[in-house]
């Protein structure tokens, strides 16, 4: 079996764990500041916090920037259920925007008639779905229009960059992920980056209890702390990353190429001046073919997955807050045609002709 994902350790995550565990201080300390820095640096950010998870740097982030009980917050329904609930975490209303059909992605217009109708827009949160970033300029537009908080969950998409600009510096925070199998790991880690000096001030503050000093709390906080010994294997990791993107986009044009041109598959639609990074590379199989499809590769020895099977507005917990089904009419249909392949840097080239080959032999 070609595994869909394959996380990637070395001796080097091994050494820093090591030391961590021989130094007996396994919590925060210096190999947390050490990785605060690498990572901040190597996503060209000025400032960097890093957290427990994915899910706590998106609620310390809306907290950070001021996002209250009652506050409405815009964000994508085709994503993982975290982005969602991080809204619901600070008492705020997440208000679904469809999605671009070609790239996944939070549809700028969408979010535009939701501006113009909803009151209380206090932010909007864009998914850089599977490594491919967001039309950050239509949204940077609309921001200077509206006047909104713009976060980006970039928790699939480490160093992938919009016009030459990192993504998770571009709002005015951004959130990123190093669960277990994402582009670079801690094991379970996040990470919070901005260029605004109070919001990162306020984002440590956040996820060390609200303290000011070691027992002086000014503020409700929360324990989203990172330990060193996740932090030491992201030390190792960040010295990795930027190879391992580079086989990630050369694995996907190999794909993309040695697909193309089959009626009942799209490759991934990248615009130009864009850069994936191919958390995952993900297809759209047509004609109702994608369960069918997915069968035979598991037959066949290839590992696949749906991200995601389902829109968050239809998942049983926002139809018991209310939210209705067929608001975001593009994002449920792309939910039951997309299929995730291998594209991790483990992939040999025999890998890939073999992947190639098998789609190629589908018959429908």
């Amino acid at each position: 079996m070609i595994p869909l994902v394959k996380p990637i350790f070395g001796k080097k995550e091994k050494q820093l764990i090591n030391e961590v565990i021989d130094s007996g201080i396994i919590a925060s300390g210096k190999y947390v500041e050490e990785f605060e820095k690498k990572f901040t640096k190597l996503s060209k950010a000025k400032y960097g916090t890093v957290c427990s998870s994915g899910t706590t740097a998106l609620h310390t982030a809306l907290l950070a920037c001021g996002i209250k009980p009652g506050d409405k917050v815009i964000t994508t329904p085709f994503t993982f259920i975290a982005t969602a609930n991080s809204i619901l975490y600070c008492g705020a209303k997440p208000v679904f925007a469809d999605i671009d059909e070609k790239t996944f992605n939070i549809d700028p217009k969408s979010v535009e008639k939701i501006l113009k109708k909803e009151k209380k827009v206090k932010a909007v949160i864009c998914v850089h779905l599977y490594g491919l970033p967001c039309d950050m300029g239509e949204l940077l537009k609309l921001k200077k229009k509206y006047k909104f908080v713009l976060i980006e969950d970039a928790c699939q998409a480490h160093l992938a960059k919009y016009k030459n600009k990192t993504v998770g510096s571009i709002g005015d925070a951004g959130c990123f992920s190093f669960y277990a199998t994402k582009n670079m790991t801690t094991g379970e880690g996040g990470a919070v980056l901005t260029d605004n000096l109070q919001t990162d001030k306020l984002s440590k503050k956040i996820i060390n209890h609200g303290r000011m000093a070691h027992y002086g709390h000014d503020m409700l906080g929360y324990n989203f702390r990172l330990t060193n010994i996740c932090a030491a294997m992201g030390i190792a990791q960040c010295d990795q990353i930027e190879k391992w993107t580079k086989q990630r986009i050369a694995n996907a044009k190999k794909l993309s190429d040695g697909l193309k041109g089959l009626s009942f598959l799209e490759t991934p639609f990248v615009p130009k001046g864009y850069t994936h990074v191919y958390h995952q590379y993900t297809v759209r199989i047509k004609d109702g073919l994608r369960d069918k499809f997915m069968q035979y590769l598991k037959d066949n020895g290839i590992g696949c997955g749906i991200h995601y099977p389902e829109v968050i507005n239809k998942q049983p917990l926002y139809q018991k807050l209310g939210y209705k089904k067929g608001i975001c009419p593009v994002a449920e249909q792309a939910v039951k045609e997309v299929i995730s392949l291998p594209v991790h840097p483990s992939l040999s080239s025999k890998d890939i002709n073999t992947i190639i080959k098998v789609i190629k032999g589908f018959k429908k």
